[in-house]
């Protein structure tokens, strides 16, 4: 079933799009959620949730540059015979260790290529406008065919990029109703997003499970614009359908009628 699409770069892309912290440990909450996680994600598990990202017709995935998720993109692919685009933030310590990333991306059949916030956020001066070497980089991501973008924790990366007229197709920023990761008040990082002309890829709408689905979806969809893409992290096909259901009446406008998590202590409220 079609999902709501956008214009980014080359490429129409889903206004949802995979996320992949789960997969590989990065839960952003407990080093036991870490540990669980990256046990529990082996390749075919990754897979399980593309297939049923890719069923319900979210055409893309974001992340570094992962060897397990090349393997279960291509059994995706073979069980579908869909191949979701992969948007991949590299980084290194050093500009040529960059560049190998970018390579590398190029040789997996990367999208787009959006240099991580470790190396974007730290190469910034404000005062002056610019990011230290990023035009060389943006250059060779051309060159490989990819579209561009950063990665960034921190709205001014926005602010500076859009003055300084860098070829950039698209942001990475943090986004959601707690302001989680998000370097300065929602209100703000609101105004920012819809002032640039470019699309942005909004992270952490759920502040990493901290924030229900109906919640922070209805707030990020509500309040970027309509060219912009919302990046969402999954534990399994269930979850997958929930918030892509959820996220479709947010799209549409509709209140949503779909059955609560219930426990015991909520008897009197489903009897009401």
């Amino acid at each position: 079933m079609p999902f709501p699409m956008t214009q980014i770069g080359h490429l129409q892309l889903s206004r949802m799009l995979c996320g992949t912290n789960p997969f590989f440990g990065f839960s952003h909450f407990t080093k036991a959620r870490d540990n669980w996680m990256a046990k529990y994600f082996t390749v075919e598990r990754i897979a399980e949730v593309l297939v049923a990202c890719i069923n319900e017709g979210i055409n893309g995935t974001m992340s570094s540059p992962m060897p397990q998720l090349y393997e279960a993109l291509n059994l995706a692919e073979k069980e579908t015979g869909v191949r979701m685009h992969w948007i991949l933030t590299p980084s290194g310590e050093t500009d040529e260790e960059l560049k190998e990333q970018i390579r590398w991306c190029h040789d997996h059949g990367g999208a787009f290529c959006m240099p991580h916030t470790n190396w974007t956020d730290s190469r910034l001066l404000i005062n002056e406008n610019r990011i230290v070497g990023l035009e060389p980089v943006l250059e060779l991501i051309r060159e490989l065919g990819m579209g561009t973008g950063l990665s960034t924790h921190r709205p001014e990366v926005i602010t500076v990029c859009d003055k300084a007229g860098y070829d950039i197709d698209s942001y990475i920023q943090p986004y959601n109703p707690s302001g989680f990761l998000c370097a300065v008040e929602t209100d703000w990082m609101g105004r920012i997003i819809n002032q640039t002309p470019k699309p942005v890829m909004c992270i952490k709408p759920l502040a990493a499970g901290r924030i229900l689905p109906e919640t922070g979806l209805r707030f990020v969809y509500g309040t970027n614009k309509p060219i912009d893409t919302v990046v969402v992290g999954f534990l399994s096909p269930e979850e997958v359908r929930e918030d892509i259901a959820i996220a479709r009446d947010v799209i549409e406008g509709l209140k949503s009628e779909r059955e609560l998590q219930y426990t015991r202590s909520k008897k009197l409220f489903a009897e009401a």
